[in-house]
């Protein structure tokens, strides 16, 4: 995950850690194994991003509310595209609805991981994306941690632990991840 932030800031790329190792930077240490990286970036910079990751394949399947790119090695980044306003706030693409708000106050915020410094979404906003159909055990595990680590108290739907494991998970997540 570091060189693939290493090459993304080689690149002139701006971006913002968020899911998983969002929250392992946040709370400062690796919590979990993770499957995939997931970014917010600037949508001026998406060609930037499959320039410093050449070798990784693009999938546009929910294009343009994100892409996904994944490289021979197994490793995936899961990109969410975002067209900045006026004000600094950035916009998503929502593929059954009105676009996703960013709030610019919730782009820069500072963690660590393997004892570099990255920029990623804040506490706040992780748990305003974790209320989603599918939240599960893994989720609610990282929302506790983060809820306790910034004491934070978690919307009700993120309240009580769902009690399963999302499938989209059981396919076997590295140690690593991206």
């Amino acid at each position: 995950m570091i060189e693939i932030l290493d090459r993304l800031d080689s690149g002139g790329v701006w971006y913002c850690v968020e899911g998983g190792w969002g929250v392992d930077a946040l709370v400062g240490e690796q919590m979990r194994p993770h499957d995939d990286l997931d970014i917010a970036v600037r949508m001026d910079d998406v060609a930037r991003v499959c320039a410093a990751l050449r070798e990784f394949e693009r999938d546009d399947a929910e294009w343009p509310a994100s892409f996904v790119l994944r490289d021979r090695r197994g490793r995936r980044i899961d990109a969410h595209p975002l067209k900045s306003d006026d004000v600094g706030d950035g916009w998503q693409a929502n593929l059954h609805g009105a676009p996703y708000r960013w709030p610019r106050e919730h782009l820069d915020a500072r963690g660590r991981v393997g004892g570099r410094e990255v920029r990623c979404i804040t506490p706040e906003l992780q748990l305003r994306w974790h209320e989603y159909e599918g939240f599960d055990d893994v989720d609610w595990a990282d929302m506790r941690a983060l809820s306790d680590r910034f004491d934070l108290r978690p919307p009700p739907a993120l309240v009580a632990q769902p009690g399963f494991v999302a499938a989209k998970r059981l396919s076997g997540a590295s140690t690593t991840g991206a």
